[in-house]
């Protein structure tokens, strides 16, 4: 192979495993698919389904915040699940499971050496698909794909979790809360003050937000660092501005 950088080997090396990986994510899938689940046990395995490489699927949640936000996604029985931020997909694992129709995921990243493998997600009697899309959620025309990929139809789930400056977190509720049916639920993660990154600035908007309307927090602990995840209902006039 002659003489590469320590990046370069390591690239090697996941690109030499790929393969390996690529089967035992399907192996696990269909092993879970193969008994009947409680979204309980979706939740578990989404926070660590124990897939290896790009083909990881695990979630940065404490388990009782993300199990108290599917439960009221649950009682939604929502059609289409739109989310901003996939990262290791293991919220999109969950909201497969909740959703009748579609769930659309979106990233900066491009996940299209993933995209088989999420639209595997959803168990097999459900008509659920998985949309994967890749771009900068803040431009225009990324919204304008979104809208497209919608065709009309009105969400009952958002979740944000992507860009987690206070601005970029406020551009992606002015951007896509209006696409949110009446009656429908919008939720973000890490609304906790004290954060371990300087970035995740989230608590700034939500202090905001959650005065103009009804709401809910999920909090593991009052003393906890990061996480915590703050959920809104839309009111019939639709979702308020928030500036």
């Amino acid at each position: 192979m002659g003489s590469s950088s320590p990046s370069a080997l390591k690239q090697w090396l996941r690109d030499l495993r790929r393969p390996f990986d690529r089967a035992h994510a399907f192996r696990t899938l269909r092993a879970f698919h193969a008994s009947p689940r409680t979204l309980a046990d979706v939740v578990d395995h989404a926070i660590h389904f124990g897939t290896h490489g790009v083909f990881r699927v695990n979630s940065l949640q404490q388990r009782s915040e993300i199990m108290g936000l599917a439960d009221e996604v649950a009682k939604l029985e929502p059609r289409i699940i739109l989310e901003i931020g996939t990262a290791n997909a293991g919220t999109l694992f969950i909201w497969s499971h909740c959703a009748k129709t579609k769930v659309i995921s979106c990233d900066l990243l491009d996940k299209s050496d993933v995209r088989e493998f999420y639209k595997s997600f959803p168990p097999a009697a459900s008509r659920c698909g998985v949309v994967m899309m890749s771009g900068d959620s803040h431009a225009p025309e990324f919204r304008k794909r979104v809208e497209s990929e919608l065709g009309g139809e009105r969400v009952d789930f958002l979740f944000i979790d992507g860009d987690h400056t206070a601005n970029g977190v406020a551009q992606d509720y002015r951007d896509y809360a209006g696409l949110v049916r009446p009656g429908g639920i919008i939720a973000f993660h890490d609304i906790l003050e004290s954060q371990p990154l300087p970035t995740n600035q989230v608590y700034h908007f939500w202090k905001k937000l959650k005065p103009l309307v009804e709401h809910k927090e999920f909090v593991n602990g009052p003393n906890q660092c990061g996480f915590g995840i703050g959920m809104i209902r839309v009111p019939a006039a639709g979702a308020p501005k928030c500036d």
